[in-house]
């Protein structure tokens, strides 16, 4: 084994990916840690998933596969059973004879080819396949086909009525009981943001947001609609009977043995109940200052202003972009034993701990306004409210930061300085806003180009018409060209692309003049702010991202 490894890495020498330094460094860690060579290098950064399959495919002579070439047949399912494809990490792709073709991601391990060889009665030829790849085609072959079928067996083509008490949702063998819960994990492994669960009129659609993007996963029978449906409302402990009003609920569980969150919202439309889950990884907890994609300049300006003893700090931007987690790391930066953080939220999405965190309820009375004001007479030194969203929390947000406290909050507003226009149009004299202003954040997320698939190219002529526009010459971008990995797409992962906006005292000045959005912007860029799409250009430009995202995620008027 460890002449393979040898090999390995003095073929990774031999093709220039990897340096002399970096392969001892990688041996030092290997010999001390007992992992593979190439799963050492993939944790340090120090080559791809991608690289590394091309190297071994030739190392070793074993096929490279990408689902999108091979249609899978469902019956391989009972060839490998779900269990055990999940244990070893592997997947069936092709019966010939008594030869089975099994994709793995790691192909040198004889102990589970052995094995398999045992258990099946097939002769395994492995094929190599990235671990992403590997994750979506278990979770597709095994996901919910069984559980689809059952149901159908059971249900009929009639639409059930449901009843609270019905084995068909509470029983842990039951066939939709299974069902949802494959569904949630799936969307998980797949590494969505939301499930979308929406009733048309002949059938129920399944929809994961994965990168921003909706993608629709499978549909299934309007006849398993009513029994689904009920099965999530009981999950996210609603009332399964109402089905004309809106509803809010929550849902706990382990996935893979993570803790997800899941918040579940309802919403009746014409065609039955409409359910959307949004899904957090707590395992993955809050991230750091300099893990949340900032350049260097606007980090540091970031960090002046939230070390600041009072006044206000806001996160702007559509919903959706990262704002919340900005402020949670920001919340957990400045999270000391002397300090007296309370927040109010809706929902409160990560639990701090050392932090005091309430969620609101308008139903009982308890709103952003009225927590705010109980929130004073508990001697904070840092409040968090989670957004302002009317005239009376905005003036107590800005009374709260005149008076010795630093508050962060969140608009919705396309830029950092139209931040300060809104406040205005709220009602807020200007210069409440002028003395309370420390600072604004604006941001967006982005789709990062896949890895594994990132390829530089020329800029096409219109491109180059648009960056000389701007002033900027390049002779090279990126793109991904899509790879099983990112499900040829040519993105994985997202990252924020910011503008931070500091109140200088002329800007104050400008604000108690109630001068208008283009003179506080030109007077921002004067004083050096770097805009939303000069970040996204620049960015782009560094490969992180592509030019079309940039363009398509950050408005015109932005610019």
């Amino acid at each position: 084994m460890y002449t393979i490894k040898k090999r390995l890495g003095e073929l990774l020498l031999e093709s220039g990916i990897i340096t002399e330094q970096q392969l001892q460094i990688a041996l030092e860690e290997q010999q001390r840690t007992k992992k593979k060579l190439g799963d050492v290098l993939l944790a340090q950064g120090v080559l791809t998933e991608h690289q590394l399959i091309e190297v071994l495919e030739f190392q070793l002579g074993i096929p490279h596969v990408t689902l999108s070439r091979f249609q899978i047949d469902a019956k391989l399912s009972q060839v490998i059973p779900e269990q055990m494809a999940r244990r070893y990490q592997v997947l069936p792709i092709r019966a010939d004879g008594r030869k089975l073709m099994v994709a793995m991601a790691d192909p040198l391990d004889l102990f589970v080819i052995d094995d398999l060889r045992m258990s099946t009665g097939f002769t395994i030829e492995p094929a190599i396949i990235s671990r992403g790849e590997l994750q979506r085609g278990i979770a597709r072959l095994y996901g919910l086909q069984d559980s689809m079928n059952e149901m159908i067996k059971d249900l009929g083509t009639g639409i059930a009525q449901i009843d609270v008490e019905d084995s068909v949702i509470l029983g842990e063998d039951s066939p939709v009981v299974r069902l949802v819960q494959q569904m949630i994990e799936q969307a998980v492994r797949l590494g969505a943001s939301d499930i979308h669960v929406d009733p048309m009129d002949t059938q129920l659609a399944i929809r994961y947001r994965i990168d921003g993007q909706l993608r629709n996963e499978r549909t299934v029978p309007k006849s398993m609609q009513g029994v689904i449906i009920a099965r999530l409302k009981i999950l996210g402990n609603l009332n399964i009977a109402e089905r004309r009003l809106p509803q809010d609920g929550r849902i706990k569980m382990l996935v893979d043995g993570k803790p997800i969150d899941i918040r579940l919202s309802s919403l009746p439309t014409v065609h039955g109940e409409k359910i959307v889950m949004r899904l957090l990884d707590l395992a993955e907890g809050v991230k750091g200052l300099d893990k949340l994609g900032m350049t260097e300049p606007t980090l540091n300006l970031f960090q002046r202003m939230i070390e600041k003893q009072h006044g206000m700090v806001l996160l702007t931007g559509p919903t959706g972009s990262g704002k919340t987690t900005t402020l949670y790391s920001a919340l957990q930066h400045l999270n000391r034993e002397e300090t007296n953080i309370i927040t109010v939220e809706d929902p409160v999405e990560y639990m701090l701990d050392g932090v005091n965190q309430m969620q609101v309820h308008p139903a009982a009375g308890l709103t952003f306004a009225r927590g705010l004001r109980s929130i004073l007479r508990q001697d904070p030194n840092i409040i968090m409210v989670g957004e302002i969203r009317d005239l009376e929390t905005a003036e107590i947000a800005i009374r709260a930061s005149l008076t010795g406290h630093l508050v962060f909050s969140t608009l919705h507003t396309n830029d950092a300085v139209s931040t300060v226009v809104r406040l205005r149009d709220m009602g807020i004299e200007p210069y409440l806003i002028a003395s309370s202003l420390i600072g604004i954040v604006a941001q967006r997320l982005v789709r990062c180009i896949c890895p594994d698939c990132k390829t530089a190219y020329t800029p096409e002529r219109q491109e180059m018409i648009y960056l000389e526009r701007l002033g900027i010459g390049a002779d090279k971008l990126y793109r991904g060209t899509g790879c099983g990995t990112c499900g040829k797409t040519g993105y994985r992962g997202r990252m924020a692309v910011h503008e931070a906006l500091l109140i200088s005292d002329d800007l104050r000045s400008a604000i108690v003049d109630g001068s208008s959005i283009p003179e506080l912007r030109q007077m921002a860029k004067e004083q050096g702010m770097t805009t939303l799409f000069a970040d996204g250009i620049q960015k782009a430009l560094e490969g992180r991202t592509t030019l079309q995202e940039i363009i398509r995620e950050v408005e015109e008027e932005e610019r």
